[in-house]
This record gives structure tokens, C-alpha cells and sequence, in this order.
């Protein structure tokens, strides 16, 4: 007689999307270093032992946290950039969500989970420094395709160089988020977005969050 199949044992009693997502949230307000495996762990709704068992130690659970906001990102701003938009509108879509995100947090506005945490800690760390320049190359890739297509339809100028025009858009991007956590308003932030949309599109004017 055969020996019966091995049961298989019990999936694990937790959402791994949740649980990253508390992660997450604990070292954006708190960033990597003041984050404490207790509060880290509460924010999961897991205990020690099983944070240690599905991501392991607490820099392996950081790195996977940066890993899936660069995915839900690129994600993000794929949709905003959507082609069948004029592309003024794509950006300004692009900053109004960037300003929405970067205004949130626990006690004061948060800024960039990637560029408020990920900078401080590339210093003395290889695997985030690694991940924190991908992000970014990724991030300036899909805006530099976007414009691409708008200049061969026209949008903006055909001697435009997507590539360098997209860093300029990251870096404004990067540039809301640094002034939202260091406290300005949602009025200034919305200002320097307005003006670079049209720094890029300069033939048309558009509010940005409209």
C-alpha cells in the first residue's frame, strides 16, 4: 500500500502586501535607524520570530519595502503618463498625486519613502545605495518614454532630449518631496509643480491637480 501524500503545512497566518505595507509606513515616519523591531512588528500584526521567518533580519524587510514602493511607483506613473493624455496633463497628474503622497505621515509630512530614507542610508549601505540608483534609472525611463512620444507627436519640441528632460522631471519630482517635509504648503508645492509642467511643455499652461 502507498504512503499517503504528506499534507501540506498551514500557509502562513499573515497578508505579506499588509505587512510590508506596515513595514513600510514605520520606516517612512520613523526612518530606518529609529525603527525598532517591536515597532515594526506591531505595524505587521506579526510577531519577532515570524517577521525573521518571512523577510528576515530587519535590513532584509527595509530592502524589500524599497523594492515594492519602486514597484508600486513605476506602476503609478506609468498610469499618470497615461499616452492617450496630452502629456501637460500627464505631468501634471504625475506632481498632484507626488504632492498628495509627499503631504502625508504620522506626525508631519513624510516627503519620499525612497528619497526621504533610501539617501540617508546608501551612504553606508551597498544594497539600498544599489536599489536607490535603479529606482531612479527606472523612474527616469518611463518618463523619458513618455517623451519620446510626445515629441514625435509633437508636444514638445523635436530637438528636445527625452532623457535629459526626463532627469529634470525627476528631479522636480524629488524636489516636491524634499519641501514637503521640510514644511511647505500644499499652495507653494502646487506652484513649483505648475512650473515644471511647463518647463517641459513650455507651449501650454496647466494647473497642476486639474
Amino acid at each position: 500500500m502507498a504512503d499517503e501524500p504528506r499534507k501540506r503545512g498551514r500557509p502562513p497566518a499573515y497578508d505579506s502586501e499588509l505587512a510590508l505595507a506596515g513595514a513600510r509606513d514605520v520606516f517612512w515616519d520613523f526612518g530606518y535607524a529609529a525603527s525598532s523591531l517591536d515597532e515594526l512588528s506591531a505595524a505587521m500584526a506579526m510577531n519577532r520570530p515570524s517577521v525573521y521567518g518571512a523577510f528576515g533580519d530587519k535590513e532584509a524587510l527595509y530592502l524589500k519595502t524599497l523594492e515594492r514602493y519602486r514597484d508600486d511607483s513605476l506602476v503609478a506613473l506609468r498610469a499618470a503618463l497615461d499616452p492617450t493624455l496630452p502629456l501637460r496633463e500627464g505631468l501634471a497628474a504625475v506632481y498632484a498625486k507626488s504632492i498628495e503622497i509627499y503631504l502625508g505621515g504620522l506626525n508631519a509630512a513624510r516627503g519620499c519613502f525612497l528619497i526621504g530614507t533610501a539617501t540617508a542610508e546608501a551612504v553606508s549601505r551597498t544594497a539600498v545605495r544599489d536599489i536607490l540608483r535603479g529606482s531612479l534609472q527606472a523612474f527616469d525611463a518611463a518618463i523619458a518614454d513618455r517623451l519620446r512620444l510626445a515629441m514625435e507627436r509633437g508636444e514638445i519640441s523635436a530637438q528636445a532630449d527625452p532623457a535629459a528632460l526626463a532627469v529634470v522631471a525627476s528631479a522636480i519630482m524629488h524636489s516636491l518631496a524634499i519641501r514637503a517635509r521640510a514644511g511647505e504648503s500644499r499652495q507653494e508645492l502646487e506652484a513649483l509643480a505648475r512650473a515644471g509642467v511647463a518647463l517641459i511643455c513650455p507651449n501650454s499652461a496647466v494647473r497642476a491637480g486639474t
